[in-house]
């Protein structure tokens, strides 16, 4: 891309949770090739120690559960002391739960949202008087195309993402005046390790659910899933526009299902326009 070969290209510095594997590894990584300074972060220091031999002084590796504030408060006062300043803070840690609406508990469902919405408030929070202090920003946040559309037996996790997206489109109104820029990236089926044991958690189980979650599962192990490393090229274009977007579909299989979902949904509320109408008074 002809950023890479621009001399006259102002580097760019990130902060990154969720470093470890998946998206925020290869984006950590990508950034850093084109030579970004990138602040790293994950919950065990030793799995990003590799960065650091790899990129030297351009990246700021840091220990971070995004479900302590003080930690998270810290970690981004650091980076940004560090590097004098952050002009993308891009929130990427998440996990999903397996579970039917019936089988979660409360702890199952209040732990992912610590992780999924808390966690990337703490870091948004403490982000924002930083960034509005040096003039701008760019806040990212790894959402999913299940942020529009749900499916059974992870329908707490398609809930956080619900949540993301709305809490991510009223900061975008609110922070505007402030010249920081908030764009939500919206991944459809990727080969990461999002799906491995260090990515799920698994409500008990009920036997009644036990036929819909094989199929479920079946189906998702023949699902065509996109290339995750290539994938940095189109985050790039996003933080390097001038108007990035507010929403982001990456890859290509979220924007049919979305537009059936949509058409769906306006069908339903015109076929009883008549019946809402009359509950005005």
């Amino acid at each position: 891309m002809e950023h890479q070969n621009d001399n006259s290209r102002v580097g760019k510095v990130w902060f990154i949770t969720g470093t470890s594997r998946g998206f925020g590894r290869v984006w950590a990584d990508a950034a850093l090739k084109r030579g970004d300074k990138v602040a790293a972060t994950a919950r065990k220091l030793e799995s990003i120690a590799d960065l650091k031999e790899k990129y030297g002084a351009n990246v700021l590796t840091l220990e971070l559960d995004v479900t302590r504030p003080e930690q998270v408060k810290a970690a981004v006062e650091h980076a940004h002391a560090h590097f004098g300043r952050l002009d993308i803070v891009l929130n990427n840690a998440g996990y999903s739960l397996v579970g039917t609406i019936e089988e979660a508990s409360a702890d199952d469902v209040r732990a992912l949202y610590e992780t999924n919405i808390l966690g990337p408030l703490a870091v948004i929070q403490a982000a924002l008087p930083l960034l509005r202090k040096q003039g701008g920003g760019h806040i990212l946040g790894t959402s999913s195309g299940l942020g529009h559309v749900t499916m059974p037996v992870i329908g707490y996790y398609c809930s956080s993402k619900w949540a993301f997206e709305a809490i991510h489109e009223s900061l975008a109104m609110e922070v505007k005046p402030f010249g920081i820029k908030v764009t939500i990236i919206e991944p459809g089926a990727y080969a990461t390790e999002f799906g491995s044991q260090e990515s799920l958690k698994f409500a008990a189980g009920m036997d009644i659910y036990a036929d819909m979650k094989t199929r479920l599962f079946d189906g998702l192990k023949t699902m065509e899933r996109g290339d995750p490393n290539a994938t940095p090229d189109a985050i790039f274009k996003i933080v390097d526009a001038e108007y990035p977007p507010l929403r982001f579909n990456l890859g290509s299989h979220n924007l049919p299902g979305v537009r059936a979902a949509y058409a769906e949904r306006l069908a339903i509320w015109e076929a009883w326009e008549d019946v809402s109408n009359s509950a005005q008074g």
